[in-house]
C-alpha cells in the first residue's frame, strides 16, 4: 500500500470487518487528530504551545466521548454496530485522566473513523467531526 492515497482507500465492509476494532481505532484515532490539528491551524497562525493546548482539549476521551453523544442520533444502523464494536472491545485500560467509560466512547469513535476511513467515506467522517467539532465545552 505505500504510495496509496487516502483517497484511493476504499475498501469492502467484508474486508474492513476483518480488522478488529482496536486496529480500526489505532487509525481513527490519526484520522481524527490530523482533523483537529488541520482546524486548529486554520484558525489562525499561533505558538506551537498555544497550538497543543487547543488540540489536547478536542483529542481527549471525555471530548470524544461527549462528541459520541452528540452524534449518535446522526448514525446509521452500520455505524452504530461500529460504534459498539468499539465500545466492547477488549484490552481497553483507560488513563488516570477519564473513566473507563468515557475511554470506551472515545475508541468507539476512534473505531468508527477508522472504518469509514477504509471505506473511503471521507466526506461522512468530516460531516461528523463537524459536528463534533462545533460543541459546546
Amino acid at each position: 500500500m505505500i504510495g496509496v492515497e487516502f483517497t484511493d482507500i476504499n475498501l469492502e465492509k467484508r474486508e474492513i470487518n476483518q480488522y478488529g476494532p482496536l486496529a480500526l481505532a489505532f487509525l481513527g484515532d490519526v484520522i481524527y487528530e490530523k482533523l483537529v490539528r488541520e482546524y486548529i491551524i486554520l484558525k489562525g497562525n499561533m505558538p506551537v504551545a498555544k497550538l497543543h493546548n487547543l488540540s489536547v482539549k478536542k483529542v481527549c476521551a471525555e471530548y470524544q466521548a461527549k462528541g459520541v453523544e452528540l452524534i449518535r442520533d446522526m448514525l446509521t444502523e452500520e455505524e452504530q454496530d461500529v460504534l459498539r464494536r468499539g465500545r466492547n472491545a477488549s484490552g481497553i485500560t483507560a488513563p488516570k485522566h477519564s473513566t473507563v467509560a468515557e475511554y470506551r466512547m472515545a475508541t468507539s469513535l476512534e473505531c468508527l473513523f477508522g472504518y469509514l476511513h477504509l471505506a473511503g467515506q471521507e466526506k461522512r467522517i468530516e460531516e461528523l467531526f463537524d459536528v463534533i467539532w462545533n460543541m459546546e465545552e
